[in-house]
């Protein structure tokens, strides 16, 4: 037996012969044209087929994986329209005389090298993204079909990489899972598997080698394990976690649509993190009772320009509709630090986490920060919508970011634009500092959510994007702990609600621990919204 080691991204065992997925060969060869005009014009048809191919996607696909979900299609269609990505394909064949093949590739690996550079790791998994469109635009322009390996009996399907169209197209009853080299937890992929209900693990690199091909396997979607050719011990243990996988679920599955009761009877809100629309689905598959942390800057990050009024107010209504009544939190701009974007033009800083980041990127830039919240109190209307100040450090910057809010009511009201006035404004306690005045703050304040992962960041002194210091980022540290406390009494004192929207939230070892500091509410992933709530009820 053969034990090979990767990360699970979709949970869920699996047993059955691996298979290779086979693509055809896609010419992407340097080839010169003689008449320019002509190859460019072979793009844009190409591109007109592609287009129509994705919105014909979008559509057949929605039942399958969710319309949310199926949305990525539309925006994959959207940046075939780019200027983005069309100009430069165009510049290539004009200017280098060569075929559009070449271009396609040349430009989308371009564009998907940027995406995979980036330290953000929502933005790394939209590399395959691009990858995705370049590719099926060659392919019609090479005449070649997406030709998936289909097989007559289930098999655990491998390859270097999936793309959303392939993992979206797969037939479920042949795909008994999932196996990639390459991939990431936050990619469409992976999402896709997920809402498929397909155990998936990625990253086992140059281990999953070809000459797997055709032997039997059985793998953990949850512990990252793939076994070669297992032994009776190994397919029996397996087999035993799989049938407690499924009384669990089953047991899972009765709370759904409960409210979240401590033994004592005090209800908890369990809500879902969010970076995007298309993640709206997902909360509603997982039972979340509302959105505690709409990440707002994804509608920022992989552009060349702002998102306009109109295109944020969208997204949030959306968003907000899909929800209904159930609260959205949306927070606002945090970029810098690990999250930068070009149009911005922010300087270069020594150590962008303690720099112009989040807030005070806002208040720094107000017309910016006017154009979210204002498309974020039109888009009101169309739910229970919150607003969330991230990295709040003094009562200055709650003040003027309040002052920022009431300014654009104002000028809504005075041009007759509808929306609603009670919105709740709350805060991130991400800094020590505004732990240790939260008392001062919960005045100024309708609610508080403590974004740990900064937290613990700050007041260790690790920077948490440096693996080489992983070992000294303690979460459980009694500091985080007693800054979390601190917080969660002094908003109690002040009548207001507090909660966790950082991966602490998250952890099963500290929700006894976060049950009896009187947190009211939690905001984690989806998919793990009712073992949560499992775990509060025994607390």
């Amino acid at each position: 037996m053969i034990t090979l080691q990767g990360k699970g991204v979709s949970a869920g065992i699996a047993s059955g012969v691996v298979v290779f997925l086979k693509r055809k060969s896609l010419s992407v060869e340097k080839r010169p044209v003689a008449d320019v005009e002509k190859e460019v014009e072979r793009f844009e048809a190409a591109r007109r087929i592609a287009s129509e191919q994705l919105d014909e996607l979008s559509k057949k696909m929605a039942g399958t994986i969710g319309e949310e979900n199926a949305v990525l299609f539309e925006v994959h269609r959207m940046l075939l329209e780019d200027v983005d990505y069309t100009e430069p394909i165009t510049a290539i064949i004009k200017n280098e005389k060569v075929c559009a093949e070449y271009a396609v590739n040349t430009t989308g690996s371009r564009l998907a090298q940027e995406f995979a550079d980036m330290d953000d790791e929502y933005m790394k998994a939209r590399a395959v993204d691009m990858y995705d469109v370049s590719k099926r635009v060659i392919g019609i322009l090479s005449g070649v079909e997406d030709d998936l390996t289909r097989s007559d009996e289930p098999v655990i399907l491998a390859a270097d990489d999936f793309t959303p169209s392939e993992t979206a197209q797969l037939d479920r009853g042949k795909a008994l899972a999932l196996v990639s080299r390459q991939g990431s937890a936050n990619s469409h992929t992976a999402i896709f598997a997920r809402t498929m209900g397909i155990p998936a693990i990625i990253g086992f690199g140059a281990f999953l080698s070809g000459d797997l091909s055709g032997k039997q396997a059985v793998l953990d979607g949850e512990t990252g394990a793939l076994y070669i050719e297992p032994d009776q011990e190994t397919i029996q243990t397996l087999e035993q976690k799989k049938e407690a996988l499924r009384q669990e679920k089953e047991c899972l599955e009765k709370l759904r649509g409960k409210p979240t009761l401590t033994k004592a009877g005090r209800r908890m809100k369990l809500y879902a993190n969010i970076g995007s629309v298309g993640d709206v689905e997902s909360v509603l598959a997982g039972d979340a009772e509302g959105i505690g942390l709409f990440r707002s800057e994804f509608l920022y990050l992989g552009r060349d320009s702002y998102p306009d009024e109109e295109y944020q107010y969208q997204c949030y209504r959306r968003v907000l509709e899909k929800m209904g009544d159930r609260q959205v939190i949306i927070r606002t701009l945090d970029i810098g630090a690990d999250k930068q974007v070009d149009y911005l033009n922010l300087p270069k800083e020594e150590n962008p986490a303690l720099g112009i980041r989040a807030i005070r990127l806002c208040l720094n830039r107000p017309e910016l920060f006017k154009t979210q919240l204002r498309a974020i109190y039109r888009a009101s209307l169309y739910g229970n919508a919150a607003i969330m100040f991230p990295m709040i450090s003094s009562l200055d910057e709650l003040l003027r970011a309040k002052e920022a809010a009431r300014a654009v009511r104002e000028a809504l009201a005075a041009h007759s634009v509808p929306f609603k006035r009670d919105v709740p404004i709350g805060i991130m306690i991400e800094t020590p500092a505004s732990a240790i005045i939260s008392d001062i703050l919960a005045k100024e304040a309708d609610f508080f959510s403590l974004g740990t992962n900064d937290l613990t960041q700050y007041t260790l002194a690790v920077d948490r994007q440096n693996e080489a210091a992983a070992e000294f980022c303690d979460t459980h540290h009694e500091a985080v702990l007693r800054l979390i406390r601190m917080t969660c009494e002094n908003a109690h004192k002040a009548g207001i609600w507090a909660g966790i929207c950082g991966q602490l939230g998250a952890d099963p070892t500290l929700t006894k621990t976060f049950v009896e500091m009187g947190l009211d509410e939690l905001s984690v992933e989806p998919s793990g919204i009712l073992k949560l709530r499992n775990l509060i009820t025994q607390c």
